[in-house]
């Protein structure tokens, strides 16, 4: 009983940016079932219903939220939405993001005569931006309660060096940089009771990297196999792992975490490969 106290989220308000997607659905899914009330924000409003209608024949409680991270006034509409029907914001997890197309640098191309500046700005803007931006708005909220967990969602892309993607690798490590930033100044100007962490998941399948990864009949592409080789588990990661580390971050649990970027990928960040 005392252990479930600790990591009890039960009756708490998130929204989570990306909600409808396959990691960041898997973490919605996982907090509804714990009676977190959550807010599926996203882009899209036909998949942010099917993940609301989802958790709702589980037996929890959700609302979709059509907003677009890098529009401000979209996203202070959506807060509203939720403050109306809530009244407050515990959990902000910032999960929308991702490679985007003519982002990534093809084999047999380079940085310098192949990659146009504007795909490299555009993918920083996503992530970066589409994290800064939204946790402005709803980290406004909690300033003033004084209270939250603001989880940003990293990537072993940040802290070295991986082919080919060098706008996403950019921007998930200046996400790193300002998970640490917003830490402090949280706890300095409102308190303890405001944290922020980053889940720096390794390589996980989702729509956007499953052609990359794996191929047609289920067997991984030389990319894939790479990555297999440089994870010691041996394996890509399930969605429902992230589960165990978001709970741990959203409860009072991890009360006195704040500032870290913690990773969930098989040993990916602790071996050379050697």
């Amino acid at each position: 009983m005392q252990q479930d106290q600790l990591f009890n989220v039960n009756g708490k308000v998130a929204v989570i940016t990306g909600g409808s997607g396959i990691l960041c659905g898997a973490m919605a899914k996982a907090l509804a079932e714990r009676g977190v009330k959550v807010g599926i924000l996203g882009r899209t409003p036909e998949k942010n219903s099917a993940m609301v209608a989802e958790i709702e024949a589980a037996g929890g409680q959700a609302i979709g939220l059509v907003a677009d991270v890098l529009h401000q006034a979209a996203l202070e509409a959506a807060r509203q939405k939720v403050l109306d029907k809530w009244g407050r914001i515990d959990i902000l997890i910032n999960g929308a993001g991702g490679n985007i197309p003519g982002a990534a640098i093809p084999p047999g191309q380079n940085f310098f005569d192949d990659h146009p500046f504007a795909n490299y700005k555009r993918v920083v803007e996503l992530n970066l931006d589409g994290t800064v931006l939204p946790t402005m708005v709803f980290g406004q909220v909690m300033a003033r309660q004084k209270w939250g967990s603001i989880i940003n969602i990293s990537s072993m892309t940040a802290a070295q060096a991986v082919t080919r993607v060098p706008g996403y690798s950019n921007a998930k490590a200046a996400v790193d940089s300002f998970t640490k930033w917003l830490a402090v100044e949280t706890a300095l100007k409102f308190g303890e009771g405001i944290r922020v962490n980053a889940i720096a998941p390794g390589f996980f399948i989702t729509d956007q990297n499953r052609m990359l990864l794996t191929t047609p009949d289920g067997g991984y592409t030389e990319r894939g196999a790479s990555v297999i080789r440089k994870t010691p588990a041996g394996r890509f990661g399930e969605a429902d792992e992230l589960v165990g580390t978001c709970i741990w971050l959203c409860s009072d649990a991890a009360k006195f975490v704040t500032g870290t970027i913690i990773p969930v990928d098989g040993g990916f960040s602790a071996w050379s490969g050697v």
